[in-house]
């Protein structure tokens, strides 16, 4: 949702446009519905973009009750140009909805709509003061130091990676097939290939071992950022013993009352000022998170290689051998952030 918000500022910047407060579609994701307002300061929001964009809470009344004209963006590739492709529609129709992809190829576009997502992205967008006020509060009672481990083994996550594990057990087995649907696990060698290209998720029972090899005490503080329904999660807690997670430091109320965007919040604000971040797959949030921490100065942030153990437990490696091979692949990959969600905006650009 930050990613997609950072683009649309870029756009709408790019395009002249008014943007209106946008709308989340989470019922993909957690099947509820909450607005903008639930996690972030709408006030704060509008003011820091009024210099270079327009944004608007409602629509006017006279386009109010029509559905927008919907362009869909996200796999454009190639030669694809918003002002070529987009700004015809806006013209022709008024009001348009679209799937922004900005980021993808930001290299395009004028320095200042570059900036004006730069901007939008990294100084306008902040958690309402109830939710920030919940996550400073999360934030301090985990006992210091620590580190937050974003961990994704969710059955939708590994339904949708298309990977088999064995040993898996039968109400994990059960959960993931409830979501599969129609995305089938690949089987023989192609199920080889995907995964030694590391398209996996790593287990939980995998990612203690990784950390062990990478001679991360057992008695370190870890923050689980984590959704809900995280399975064979014994895996990694019966390793690591000294683990937080939101429902065991929140009120159960809060925690029963909380959207599941609102909780994904919070563990991104935790992420973003742990001490050390360890991702277990680098995807949207994980590449926001490591590129925020960058900027405050928080070097210590390191994605798990699910390639390279892939490979190395392809060509038969086990213990202490793979525990080795597995620190040697990551002895230098503690990195900046930078280079992994939007690299040009630690660039001072002219809006």
């Amino acid at each position: 949702m930050r990613r997609d918000l950072c683009d649309g500022i870029g756009i709408a910047r790019l395009l002249n446009a008014t943007l209106v407060l946008p709308k989340f579609e989470v019922a993909a994701y957690w099947n509820e519905s909450s607005g903008f307002a639930d996690v972030f300061d709408v006030d704060y929001f509008i003011q820091q973009t009024r210099s270079y964009i327009e944004v608007i809470r409602e629509l006017p009344k006279e386009i109010a009750s029509r559905e927008p004209f919907k362009v869909d963006c996200s796999k454009r590739k190639g030669n694809f140009d918003y002002v070529e492709a987009v700004l015809p529609a806006l013209l022709e129709h008024h009001y348009i909805s679209i799937t922004p992809a900005m980021s993808q190829r930001r290299d395009r576009y004028p320095l200042y709509a570059r900036a004006a997502l730069c901007q939008g992205c990294y100084n306008a967008l902040r958690l309402n003061k109830a939710l920030e006020a919940k996550a400073t509060e999360l934030l301090e009672a985990i006992p210091k130091p620590f580190l937050s481990l974003h961990l994704r083994f969710e059955p939708d996550m590994v339904a949708y990676s298309q990977c088999e594990y064995p040993g898996l057990s039968s109400t994990s087995l059960k959960a993931i097939e409830a979501v599969r649907g129609d995305r089938k696990p690949w089987t023989g060698g192609a199920a080889r290939v995907w995964r030694n290209r590391g398209k996996c998720p790593l287990t939980p029972k995998e990612t203690a071992f990784i950390l062990q090899a990478l001679h991360i005490p057992t008695n370190t503080t870890i923050y689980l950022a984590a959704g809900d329904g995280m399975m064979e999660i014994e895996g990694f807690t019966s390793v690591y013993t000294n683990v937080y997670t939101k429902s065991s430091l929140l009120s159960s109320k809060d925690f029963v009352q909380m959207h599941g965007n609102t909780k994904a919040a919070l563990d991104y604000y935790v992420s973003i000022n742990s001490d050390a971040y360890i991702a277990t797959y680098f995807g949207n949030m994980d590449k926001m998170v490591s590129a925020m921490r960058a900027l405050k100065g928080l070097f210590k942030t390191l994605a798990l290689s699910r390639r390279d153990y892939a490979n190395y437990t392809a060509h038969g490696l086990r213990g202490e051998e793979l525990a080795t091979a597995m620190w040697k692949a990551h002895r230098e990959d503690f990195v900046m952030g930078m280079g992994t969600a939007l690299p040009d905006c630690f660039c001072e650009l002219r809006l």
